[in-house]
């Protein structure tokens, strides 16, 4: 009896809780990037930490990061079948330019997907629903063995994510947001250096890339956001839940 009740113990335990986050942006307060993913990646997190990544606008930068540390570090891709080909292409080539191993690529429940939205235009009508299927419930999934992951958020993305810590408890993982205090013109010197690929759709105006119905292109003046769910009251898409309520915070 004794026995059980330690293994249900050890199945109720949280890896990582709001404490464990916060205690380490303050351990990590004033280090660089590099600096701080070569530590966790090789040293604590190895073997327990996933990348997920949209390849999107300005995932080259991160990956590129992490692929100096360790190409072996799995890569998630959700495809949510409302995808740019561009951006399929674009993972194809950054992945194989930037030699990771083991690139996971996560797609919608297909059962879900008729029970809920048989005719695949939820987005119309329901744009919050279209993303828990089609994102939210496969990154559960993809993220079920790792007790981290590393999101490609930045803080200069949108108002709402201006105050972006770079670690975050989330649904008992930790999550970490290495480029959270990097802005574009940092990312843009980052992108000449090493002489990154660009997302070829970031040159036709749109900056933030998502799935191909719910993202526009972006005015001169708007956030580079703004093109995502436009005409909608949504700013996410519901993997990165706000801190607290109103607070919502590429992939």
């Amino acid at each position: 009896m004794a026995s059980s009740a330690r293994t249900l113990d050890l199945i109720d335990v949280t890896p990582f809780s709001a404490a464990d986050a916060a205690a380490m942006e303050a351990r990590f307060a004033g280090v660089g990037t590099s600096e701080m993913l070569g530590e966790l990646l090789t040293g604590e997190l190895k073997g327990r930490v996933a990348a997920v990544s949209s390849f999107g606008a300005e995932s080259a930068v991160l990956l590129h990061l992490i692929a100096q540390i360790d190409r072996d570090i799995p890569v998630i891709f959700l495809n949510t079948q409302k995808i740019f080909g561009e951006t399929l292409a674009y993972r194809d080539q950054l992945s194989e330019q930037l030699g990771f191993t083991d690139l996971r690529v996560f797609r919608p429940d297909p059962r879900l997907l008729a029970a809920k939205d048989g005719t695949g235009l939820r987005w119309n009508y329901d744009p919050d629903g279209c993303c828990d299927l089609r994102k939210v419930e496969p990154l559960r999934r993809a993220l079920s063995p790792f007790d981290a992951w590393i999101s490609g958020r930045k803080g200069f993305q949108a108002g709402t994510r201006k105050a972006m810590p770079r670690f975050e408890e989330d649904e008992g993982r930790l999550k970490l947001n290495p480029l959270a205090n990097w802005d574009k013109a940092r990312l843009d010197a980052y992108f000449a250096e090493h002489q990154l690929p660009r997302h070829p759709l970031e040159a036709e105006g749109y900056p933030s890339i998502g799935c191909a119905p719910c993202t526009s292109k972006v005015l001169p003046g708007e956030d580079p956001r703004a093109g995502r769910w436009r005409g909608w009251q949504k700013v996410e898409c519901g993997i990165h839940v706000p801190e607290k309520p109103g607070e919502e915070p590429v992939f």
